[in-house]
């Protein structure tokens, strides 16, 4: 009795959880993350941060701390809009004042700070007094100044400098374990440092062997490093077995990263018996302590429906939270630059394998260095060019502000606007390399505003909207993102998208804001995409769609720095390690890309595949992850699950299936592999009723569909030919024919005269046409006249006798 009263408890307190993480989370119940790393590979061990504070405002990336009290919910629903929504402040979160939420429990009060009673000293067994004095200082909690052997102490009253009691606030043994914890952490510091610094795979694994050490002695950080680099075999043997025993471990001890780590064994099956109910047991569980992949990975089995019952609403609290505190370098929804972020680098494996060197998002090294040559010579655009490459990062080349601001300068000193407007863009942002300067950066726009280039007027507009080097001003603001956006450029689309919103020098208006909003997103700016996901998501300006949302929030989160991973698993793919590819894009899988979906499937299809999965699973997995990224749009996905079922791959041959899939993929993705395989179904009667005229008809349009189609096309038009006419000879009984025929009725009771005078003429014909040729003569060309020879010299009568003419023969005569 007392453990099922104990499982209900737990229970309960689960789903209360649960119901508390489905609204935004107060400050209290996040996870204050430890030190802001870059670290490479570690994408998934972000956490939630804490939340801002209430008054927490944002505009085009920026985000502004108001130390004003919030209103309470019943003033904020007076005003109304122009369109029935309240009248937001200067500056609001698009659509998050807007929602009307439920109300939530008032945050617990903070917990009132433990007082240590002092150990040994002048004053034992007293309770230590904060803040105390010493030396002038005040200090609100124990310290180790005026100590040599760095044990924390405490003054028992407030001016130890006049009273000189005081004790200690730890034991020895204590001490000594707070100072190895400290030297730990300051190694796994400066492994984590090293990492992030260099670029030599040598010393990387150098530092992960540190971690290995580290993570020995207790460190839980360097244990969670260590398992996943062991997990994805970065830098260090790929064990996944090992990972699994370390995550277990990290997991009783309440690591939400290893608690998320080991919902995705048990998801993907690596390690461990596959079971959805453990998975999401541990997705849910690693969600709750703040993990944001698992968070993401929930959105994305709450959207699909996979291995929960499918929900909307719960899929759009799950990737609006992860939307709203991805920070720092993968902040996607606040703080993102001129630029709308990083880009996401998606490379299929598919195409690659059947089209070397087509993949758009990659440039070959000798392509780079073409363009540096050109560069050195002076060629303006492809200084430009590298530079905004060398600026943001991506297609192969690492972000260099160094070298991007020499390329801009160069540029910018020939002339060109575009590098006059993005060095203003460097100033203004400001970079370890490039400190942040606005009257320099005002400079640098204003050049380029001046010869009318729409990033060089973005950047004035954006001063004059927040006072950066100038008075705030924004009808002037107003007026050069109108030109910018004029010009297409997508920071002036964004910035006045914004301005509409908020009723910033220009009387509010939400369509003009979802207008702007939408020409900004079809550029791909990460804002864009977020505020139009707020503004469906609370129905602001528009119809409320939770789908909508959703996608444009999905589309967010897969901007987060996890989805650098991508580039990792396509370096291992290029260099033979299957397993270590194949393991990485099945996380990123779980999070619900559909281009590692379709990876997954492509590596576990191959005949020399992956070595995690017996034989007899690659088949049925392949199908599992071609399934999922069809049921996201990709046609040959869907086009691929036509051909297991056609043949059995991974399941029994089942021709009804694959004509729906083939039917899908050509009605909704007009493609003419799936065309062309109706029109052969159809021809053979497989999973459908047997029709030649419908086959050709799919046959066409196949040939329609894709200029690619048409030989083949043409070469099962002929072979349909040819069956359609054997077909109709088969049904055609020329027996019957023939004696069901009537000559003396069709050519009258004479007609084997007519017949025998008509075979007469022909022959006649012949036989007079034959003998006019034989007598016809046959006239030989005219000779031309030849000149005379010279007389040959005396010594060559031999070479004289050979070069005269042959007697003529009768015939030519």
């Amino acid at each position: 009795m007392k453990t099922t009263r104990t499982c209900q408890l737990l229970i309960v307190v689960i789903f209360l959880s649960m119901g508390t993480a489905a609204a935004d989370l107060p400050a209290e119940e996040n996870e204050v993350p430890d030190v802001k790393q870059n670290t490479e590979g570690e994408e998934e061990e972000e956490q939630v941060p804490p939340l801002g504070p209430l008054g927490e405002r944002v505009v085009a990336g920026q985000s502004v701390y108001s130390q004003e009290e919030t209103p309470a919910p019943e003033e904020a629903g007076q005003a109304q809009g122009e369109q029935g929504h309240e009248e937001p402040q200067e500056f609001v979160v698009v659509g998050e004042e807007k929602e009307d939420l439920p109300d939530q429990p008032p945050p617990p009060k903070p917990k009132p700070k433990e007082i240590p009673v002092v150990i040994g000293g002048t004053a034992a067994g007293e309770p230590c007094v904060f803040p105390f004095l010493f030396l002038g200082k005040e200090y609100a909690d124990c310290t180790t100044e005026g100590r040599r052997d760095g044990r924390l102490w405490c003054a028992t009253t407030y001016d130890y400098d006049r009273d000189k009691k005081w004790g200690f606030c730890e034991t020895e043994e204590q001490a000594e374990e707070r100072r190895q914890a400290e030297e730990m952490e300051e190694q796994y510091q400066s492994a984590v440092r090293m990492i992030n610094t260099t670029n030599r795979r040598s010393q990387k694994r150098e530092a992960y062997e540190r971690l290995l050490k580290i993570s020995g002695k207790g460190h839980t950080k360097a244990s969670e490093k260590v398992a996943y680099a062991m997990l994805f075999g970065d830098y260090m043997a790929q064990n996944v077995t090992k990972a699994k025993d370390l995550f277990e471990k990290l997991a009783l001890e309440g690591s939400p990263k290893a608690q998320m780590a080991l919902g995705f064994l048990y998801a993907a099956g690596l390690g461990v018996n596959s079971s959805q109910a453990k998975a999401l047991v541990y997705y849910t569980f690693g969600a709750l302590g703040g993990n944001l992949v698992a968070h993401m990975i929930l959105g994305y089995r709450y959207w699909g429906g996979v291995g929960v019952p499918q929900s909307c609403e719960s899929a759009l609290t799950h990737y609006r939270l992860v939307a709203n505190h991805v920070q720092s370098l993968s902040s996607v929804a606040n703080d993102v630059s001129l630029t709308g972020g990083s880009a996401v680098q998606r490379i299929r494996l598919l195409d690659e394998v059947e089209n070397p060197g087509s993949t758009s998002s990659m440039l070959e090294e000798d392509l780079i260095q073409y363009y540096q040559f050109l560069a050195e010579k002076g060629d303006i655009q492809a200084q430009v060019g590298l530079g905004q490459l060398h600026l943001n990062g991506g297609r192969g080349v690492e972000q260099n502000h160094q070298r991007a601001y020499e390329y801009f300068n160069q540029a910018a000193n020939a002339g060109n606007t575009h590098a006059m407007a993005f060095l203003g863009k460097m100033y203004s942002e400001g970079s370890e390399f490039v400190p942040q300067n606005n009257e320099t950066a005002l400079q640098y726009f204003k050049k380029a505003s001046e010869l009318g280039n729409p990033v060089g007027q973005s950047g004035l507009g954006m001063a004059y909207l927040y006072g950066r080097g100038v008075p705030v001003n924004y009808e002037l603001a107003l007026k050069y993102f109108q030109k910018a956006a004029e010009q297409g450029w997508v920071d002036g689309q964004l910035q006045l998208g914004f301005m509409y919103y908020n009723g910033i020098g220009v009387k509010r208006d939400y369509k003009q804001a979802l207008k702007y909003f939408n020409l900004a997103s079809q550029a791909g700016h990460i804002l864009a995409y977020y505020n139009l996901a707020q503004m469906h998501a609370t129905g602001t300006g528009v119809m409320r769609s939770c789908h909508t949302a959703v996608e444009l929030f999905k589309n967010v989160c897969e901007r987060g720095r996890w989805s650098e991973r991508l580039m990792t698993a396509y370096g291992s793919f290029k260099d033979g390690d299957m397993d270590a590819a194949l393991v990485q894009y099945l996380l990123l899988a779980e999070q619900g890309y559909e281009v590692a979906q379709s990876n997954v499937a492509f590596i576990l299809d191959q005949t020399e595949g992956s070595r995690i999965f017996s034989e007899n699973e690659t088949y049925p997995r392949a199908l599992l992850h071609w399934t999922r990224a069809a049921a996201q749009g990709y046609t040959v996905a869907r086009i691929k699950l036509g051909d297991y079922h056609f043949y059995g791959y991974g399941t029994d041959v089942d021709y009804e299936t694959a004509v729906i899939h083939y039917r899908l993929a050509s009605e909704q993705q007009n493609s003419a592999q799936a065309m062309f395989n109706l029109g052969y179904m159809h021809e053979k009667g497989l999973g459908i009723k047997q029709d030649i005229h419908l086959a050709k008809r799919f046959y066409d349009m196949a040939a329609e569909a894709s200029p690619d189609a048409q030989v083949p096309v043409f070469l099962a038009l002929c072979k349909l030919g040819f069956i359609y006419a054997l077909q109709y000879l088969q049904d055609l009984n020329l027996k019957e024919a023939v004696s069901q025929v009537d000559l003396d009725q069709l050519l009258g009771p004479e007609w084997d005269l007519y017949l025998m005078t008509v075979i007469a003429l022909l022959l006649g014909t012949v036989i007079a046409y034959r003998q006019r040729q034989h007598q016809a003569p046959l006239r030989p060309p005219p000779v031309p006249p030849r000149p005379a020879a010279p007389a040959p010299p005396a010594d060559q009568p031999d070479q004289q006798q050979q070069q005269q003419p042959a007697p003529a023969m009768p015939e030519e005569q």
